[in-house]
């Protein structure tokens, strides 16, 4: 069947290549709906982020040291505490103690809190923070809780959902980026490997600018049985990939969606893949290949909302 028209591929990173079709909901579910194909993301990757650093106390000068997970950044900090993470301890750059408002405030709450503030060199919070943009300001919080995917299908209830599922994601910037999409559009969560893949750290809670706080995330160690779990709880497994005939926008992704994005090089793997209802691509007209995977993954997060709030849209907007 053709794909959409003047097009060339679709976002990488969602798919898999030379994938097996198999049955579901046909032709019902829209246009072309094509099953299992790989997507890959051959777009120049950034740094894999640093991994949260647990077991052994990581620090720089001053004694600043940590065990935890860590947060940083105003607005990561601000959604923490918003979200009431348990916090530690924090820290704040030395030279802006006392002299900007933003970082005053959230000091003042912290330490209304009960929560010890630690004062410290630039050096010393770039090294708690990897060299992140911290902003002046670093939290320590417990290690970061998962939830069991029982969890999210309880949470999907009953009628429309969505939940993303992330085929070994290894980029902590993109997982935090898909997450702050996918909570955006009321997503009932995310699935992760717990093996070879970005778990929520330091780059994952920057990126997701607090979503993190408040989407569900659930570690898996078989991701093929976490789809057929989902399966049963009603949900239609939709993969991206630039190798599929059907155009997401000819494909009904309305009702409970699991959209599933692949590797940022690989795609998809072929068993996951297998497992899939439908696959859709996204068009390009343009010169460049792909979207990549957190790209694609917001634009398909979308288009699920679309058709969960109809053509009227969403009842407000707001931009960062």
């Amino acid at each position: 069947m053709p794909g959409p028209k003047n097009t060339r591929g679709a976002a990488r990173g969602t798919g898999a290549k030379g994938g097996a079709h198999r049955g579901g909901k046909g032709a019902s579910r829209g246009a072309g709906a094509a099953r299992g194909a790989r997507h890959e993301d051959r777009s120049r990757r950034r740094p894999e982020a640093p991994r949260p650093h647990r077991g052994k106390p990581r620090g720089a000068s001053q004694g600043a040291q940590v065990t935890g997970d860590v947060v940083y950044g105003r607005r990561s900090v601000a959604e923490a505490l918003e979200a009431s993470l348990p916090v530690r301890q924090a820290f704040v750059a030395e030279a802006q103690h006392g002299r900007d408002a933003t970082l005053a405030r959230l000091i003042g709450e912290l330490e209304e809190r009960g929560v010890e503030v630690h004062a410290v060199s630039k050096s010393a919070l770039d090294g708690l923070a990897y060299g992140g943009n911290h902003q002046g300001i670093l939290l320590e919080i417990e290690p970061f809780a998962y939830s069991e995917l029982g969890d999210l299908v309880a949470a999907s209830g009953e009628g429309d959902a969505l939940v993303v599922l992330l085929d070994h994601v290894q980029d902590e910037g993109n997982l935090g980026a898909i997450a702050r999409s996918a909570e955006c559009v009321g997503a009932s969560g995310i699935v992760l490997a717990n093996r070879r893949a970005a778990g929520v750290g330091p780059g994952a809670y920057k990126s997701s600018a607090g979503a993190l706080a408040h989407l569900p995330v659930a570690q898996v160690p078989n991701l093929a049985s976490a789809i057929d779990e989902l399966k049963r709880a009603g949900f239609w497994v939709v993969c991206a990939t630039e190798h599929a005939e059907a155009s997401a926008w000819e494909s009904d992704l309305s009702g409970r969606i699991c959209l599933v994005m692949g590797n940022e090089d690989k795609g998809v793997s072929r068993l996951v893949q297998e497992h899939a209802d439908l696959s859709v691509a996204l068009p390009i007209v343009g010169r460049i290949e792909s979207l990549n995977v957190a790209q694609a993954a917001t634009v398909l997060c979308y288009e699920w909302l679309r058709h969960a709030l109809g053509e009227a849209g969403a009842p407000s907007a707001s931009e960062d």
